[in-house]
């Protein structure tokens, strides 16, 4: 499905990505688990398609040069300078790092903003299935997005990619800041959607002890570099892999 290799981002002189190649068949969910500043959200944006928009902003205010190497295909075929929204188009979603709903907007309005690129017969299928999914929204639809807790926010923004259309999210770190029962409600809900509706999905944390279960495949980044990769269960079997991601 997609297929990303020799990756590199350079920010001015600093190396964010180093050679990275990564890869996500149909109906997988794939795990990238590193520390912070690993890289994690710079490989979000680059398998996204939103590094060039910030290579052209950037550009434009003459502030740090951005360089994006290597290349990506999706269903083979190469989308290494598709802008973002092309890509949204063709099934690749992000679900941003610490949310970014329109804390002004009510949930219902987040989700429906999401739902820019689906008929009104997607869009009304998919916020069902959203609602049950997640059902605790259900009774916060006309709630702003603002009021809610941070394990509702989490589950507003996952609805609000999946009214996008996905046939590959990008979970970046949804997990940071909740609770561990809501850890718990969203890893529950990423299997679900993976099962329903046979989306293929990619997960970053810097904890790895509550997504490695569900996950098919597994890569570990350190300093922007891939330094490990294997199933959940060669991860596991490793001790140094357990004392620095898993916590035990």
């Amino acid at each position: 499905m997609l297929v990303a290799e020799g990756l590199m981002v350079f920010y001015e002189n600093m190396l964010a990505l180093n050679n990275i190649s990564i890869k996500c068949g149909e109906n997988q969910i794939i795990g990238v688990f590193g520390a912070n500043s690993a890289g994690k959200s710079t490989l979000m944006y680059t398998l996204s398609g939103i590094i060039l928009d910030q290579m052209k902003k950037e550009k434009m205010r003459g502030g740090e040069q951005i360089t994006v190497m290597g290349e990506i295909s999706l269903f083979d075929q190469d989308i290494s300078s598709l802008k973002p929204h092309l890509r949204a188009r063709r099934g690749i979603v992000l679900c941003p790092e610490r949310r970014r709903l329109f804390p002004e907007s009510s949930v219902l309005e987040n989700l429906k903003i999401g739902a820019y690129m689906a008929t009104k017969k997607e869009a009304k299928e998919t916020l069902d299935y959203v609602l049950e999914i997640f059902s605790p929204l259900k009774k916060l639809l006309h709630r702003s997005a603002g009021f809610l807790s941070g394990g509702e926010q989490q589950m507003a923004a996952i609805g609000r990619a999946l009214m996008a259309q996905p046939k590959l999210l990008l979970l970046d770190e949804p997990l940071l800041g909740l609770s561990p029962a809501y850890q718990q409600v969203v890893m529950e809900s990423v299997k679900r959607i993976r099962e329903m509706k046979k989306i293929s999905i990619i997960i970053t944390e810097q904890f790895a002890r509550p997504v490695i279960p569900i996950v098919d495949y597994a890569y570990i980044m350190e300093n922007g570099s891939r330094v490990m990769s294997g199933s959940g269960q060669e991860l596991l079997d490793n001790p140094d892999v357990k004392a620095a991601y898993f916590g035990v």
